[in-house]
């Protein structure tokens, strides 16, 4: 973890990726900055495929102290940072990269964000039995940080086999399932894109029981189909934007020791996401 140290008046930090207009990291980022009372600037470059390696040579001759890395980078820059956190070693992919002097570090944030947002809702994951939906980076990064905290077991149900075995292979405790396993399961995440920017279910929530949480990595809407669904027949809810919010925490704590308000931080990005609906 970062730790308090000495910056110079004013220092500079970016999230790369492509597209970036919609990312709401900048937002995110620069209200932490304000409570701290740090003269930070946080920018957002378009940054395409096949250049995550270029961004970081010139986060170096920048002298940028920090990135927040998105779509399509984030096994680029695994790739051509100095070193490796262990989750970001353990996924080969980085969401953000921390300068240790004259050395880029990568970290991955995300699947801790995501175990921070549940135990911000009071769902503690040690010992419970997790069904995660999805194979993909935000799923292999949810799977990781189950197994990093303590789940008794995660249960990966993807529709193609291949994808399902690499993500289970990332903790001990998890194996690969069907959407059946759900019935049984204490917290089902949906760790899919269906239901971003439509009324889609990723899957169907006659799996589901009352009494279980349900997360969605879905953010856009925050009220997604099937947390609606899920609350209908009586699931506790935990929405995408608390990944969100708390991965930007940590990225925060390893760039300046600071450790921002998560509350402070959603009321930020519900103002802007507000703000472009209205538009």
């Amino acid at each position: 973890m970062g730790a308090e140290r000495p910056h110079s008046a004013s220092e500079v930090a970016a999230v790369i990726g492509s597209p970036i207009a919609h990312s709401l990291s900048p937002t995110l980022h620069r209200a932490a900055f304000a409570a701290a009372g740090l003269d930070w600037s946080y920018v957002a470059f378009d940054v395409p495929a096949g250049s995550g390696g270029a961004a970081l040579e010139a986060m170096r001759a920048l002298g940028l102290l920090g990135l927040s890395v998105t779509t399509p980078l984030k096994a680029e820059v695994a790739a051509a940072v100095d070193r490796l956190a262990p989750a970001a070693s353990a996924l080969a992919s980085v969401n953000t990269v921390v300068r240790e002097g004259d050395a880029l570090v990568g970290h991955s944030t995300d699947g801790a964000g995501f175990v921070a947002s549940l135990h911000a809702a009071d769902v503690d994951v040690e010992g419970a039995r997790v069904v995660v939906v999805g194979a993909g980076g935000a799923a292999r990064s949810v799977v990781d940080a189950l197994g990093r905290a303590a789940a008794a077991e995660v249960i990966v149900v993807n529709r193609t086999p291949e994808r399902a075995e690499a993500a289970a292979a990332l903790a001990d405790v998890a194996r690969i399932g069907a959407l059946s396993d759900a019935a049984a399961a204490d917290v089902v995440v949906n760790a899919t894109s269906v239901g971003m920017g439509a009324d889609e279910l990723p899957f169907d929530v006659d799996a589901l029981r009352p009494g279980q949480v349900v997360a969605d990595l879905v953010y856009h809407p925050l009220d997604t189909a099937l947390l609606r669904a899920a609350a209908a027949i009586g699931c506790r809810t935990v929405d995408g934007l608390g990944m969100l919010v708390h991965q930007a925490v940590a990225q925060q704590v390893l760039w300046t020791g600071s450790h921002p308000d998560p509350d402070l931080l959603r009321g930020a990005a519900l103002a802007e996401l507000s703000r472009r609906a209205a538009r």
